[in-house]
Order: structure tokens, then sequence, then C-alpha cells
């Protein structure tokens, strides 16, 4: 059988298939073709040896800002996303409904990366670092949003609100965008995506209640005000309850989502993200986050199995947006994307959005990119 492309000798993880094994994988139109202890690559246009290297679906990342000349916090997608191993990613309210048509002409549709969206219940989105989104509570517009919903079904996945008082929402807002967002979505059956720290209420306990199975709270592991950890440290009931009714918690890493401290403390007390993003952006592409696979590493050094860190990057986002058929998986019809990966020794510093630092003794690195069957040549943004 002729191969577009053959990745021959690596370790496929594919915790999707429950796989951890040495296999060869095989690409043809774009798909997975076949997978394989041995495949020939006799009749393949392009063999990769992956051997010593560790061969995962392509990751998905559920927490993005790649709006790039438009908001402030926009990266462009390929070179941060892509180039990276991120061949799937879902841009966290960048744009509102005011903004989307432009997102989508001008970025999505046009970027190698793929690209899904939550739309911001503002219809400004995240535009300037000075002016929050919520400054004036009016952007917060459910008709807006609906009408915007239902003209991109196709890649608008749920609805984004920020509730960060002072920086991004007004106290003539409050709550509001909150439950602005929750209107909107049920409206047109989606869930939302929620970014909790700092809101203007007592405690996380009150934005839980509003969230339902499905929904995501995104910088589960912040340190700040609204956290899931009480005054004792411990993990709030509220969060174990939201948890067991199917609320997504998110690690939405950022430039100010992701504490040692709490993510140490939560996870000793059983309180598992279910999915790992990086929440990149202009502010940390540099550091702390540089890229998906520098989070997923920092989880590793957390004591996270492999299997398990590239299941909450692979198979379980692709459940939560409900393309687990598709993403992934490099089970045999699935699209084809893939990433090659060496698991590199020594002595790396891991440093959380606070300045807190871990050495790590490994570290994941992408060294080959597969999107849609072809191996992605373009050069990483440093």
């Amino acid at each position: 059988m002729t191969y577009d492309l053959l990745i021959k000798g690596g370790t496929l993880v594919d915790p999707a298939q429950k796989v951890h094994a040495r296999r060869d994988v095989a690409f043809s139109g774009g798909v997975v073709a076949a997978v394989g202890d041995d495949l020939s690559g006799a009749g393949a246009r392009e063999v990769v040896d992956a051997g010593g290297c560790v061969v995962t679906p392509g990751m998905i990342d559920l927490h993005v800002h790649v709006f790039y000349g438009v908001s402030h916090f926009g990266v462009a997608p390929d070179p941060t996303c892509l180039a990276r191993g991120a061949t799937t990613v879902v841009d966290a309210g960048s744009a509102g409904a005011d903004t989307f048509p432009g997102f989508r002409r001008y970025v999505i549709d046009v970027s190698a990366t793929r690209i899904l969206a939550q739309l911001n219940i503002s219809s400004q989105g995240m535009l300037t670092r000075e002016i929050g989104e919520f400054e004036i509570p009016e952007y917060a517009d459910v008709g807006k949003a609906c009408q915007m919903i239902e003209r991109h079904r196709d890649i608008i996945l749920g609805v984004k609100v920020r509730l960060t008082r002072h920086s991004i929402v007004s106290e003539r807002s409050g709550m509001l965008p909150l439950h602005r967002a929750r209107e909107a979505a049920d409206a047109a059956g989606l869930p939302i995506m929620v970014h909790p720290q700092n809101a203007w209420c007592e405690s996380l306990d009150d934005i839980l209640k509003v969230m339902r199975e499905r929904d995501i709270l995104t910088h589960c592991f912040h340190g700040m005000a609204c956290g899931i950890l009480d005054e004792r440290g411990q993990v709030r009931r509220s969060v174990r309850e939201a948890m067991e009714r199917g609320v997504v918690f998110d690690v939405g890493h950022g430039a100010g989502s992701f504490n040692w401290e709490v993510v140490e403390r939560a996870m000793a007390q059983g309180a598992q993200p279910q999915t790992i993003s990086s929440d990149l952006h202009v502010y940390n592409l540099h550091g702390p986050v540089y890229d998906l696979a520098t989070v997923v590493t920092k989880f590793l050094h957390l004591g996270m199995p492999l299997d398990e860190a590239m299941a909450k990057v692979t198979a379980v986002p692709a459940r939560v947006i409900r393309m687990q058929d598709r993403i992934g998986t490099l089970a045999v019809g699935a699209w084809g994307d893939a990433v090659v990966f060496e698991l590199r020794g020594g002595e790396f510093q891991l440093v959380d959005a606070h300045g807190g630092v871990r050495t790590g003794r490994q570290k994941l690195v992408p060294v080959v990119v597969v999107k849609g069957g072809r191996v992605y040549r373009q050069r990483i943004e440093n």
C-alpha cells in the first residue's frame, strides 16, 4: 500500500485507544491509514524515523488567544501552536459578536492550525489592555451573541465570560456578564467557559452554582480570590459537587493562573484537572507558558503519568468538544494529526505564573508535527 507519510519506530501513546507500545503509524489522504507493528515503508512518499521517541495524536489546547493583530492578547497561531504540537486549538473569547466575523475571515479560515472558538459574551471581545470588555455592561449582549452563534455553529463551541473585577469587569457590571453568558449559552444549547478569579462574589461557590455539565471552569489552579481552595487550603465542597455533575475543570495556565502550591495541594486531595490547556497569549509566550508541551511537562514533574497527561491534551478535550471520532486519537480513519516527541532528561527550570520555580528532570519536546497527514515544516516562533 502507498502511504503519503509513515512514522516508523516510535512508541505510540494513544490514550483514546489505551495504547502504549511500539507502533508505526501511516497516513493517506489526510487521515490515519494504518497502525501496525512493522509497516513497510517501501511505498511511502515520506518516512519519519521516530526511533527513541514518543508518538501521540496531535494535541488539543482548549484555551488560547490567537486573534492576532486585533486582540491585544493575540499570537499568530501557526508558529506558536501548530509548530509546537497543538494541531487543534480553541480560542477562549478573544472575539465577541462585533468582531467574530473578522476573526474568522482573517485568522481562522487562513491558518493551518485548526481553530475553534468560544464566543465572548462581550460583543467587543478582548480588544485592549486598558479597558475591560465589561467596562460598559451593555456589551454583554445576549441577542447579538446568539445571532453570531447561529451564523458560525460549525466552529463556535460555547460562550466565554471573564469575571476579574476592576481590570475586566466594572462594579456596575458585577456578576451580570456571568448570567448573560448563561442565558446566551442556554438559548444556543451550548456550554459556558468561565474565567473566575477575583470576581464580584464572595467565593467560587457563587460561580459554580451557575455551572452545569459540560461547562468549563478554566484557570482552576490560580492563587487569587475565588479559587478552588478554601481559607484552610481544602478543596471546596462546591468544587467536588461540580466535578461530580460534569463541570470540566481546565488548567488554563496563562500569565497569572497557575500556582505551584495551589496545584500541589489540590491534586494531593484528589482534585485533578480534566483538561490541560495553556492560555497561550502574547504576555506569556516567552515565559512562563511557552507552549502546551511545556505545561504538560509541569504535570509530569508533579508525578502525573505520561499516558494520563497526554489524555488531558488529546482524548479528553476531544470528548469535551465532541470531536472524539476525528481528533485526539490515531485510530484508523481519524484525521491525520500527530506529534513526535523527545522526552529529554536533564534539569529544567519550571516556573509558575507567580515566579515559583520547580526543577524538572524531564522535558517533553515536539520534534515533528503532522497535520492532515503531512509534516508541518514552518519554523517555530521564538
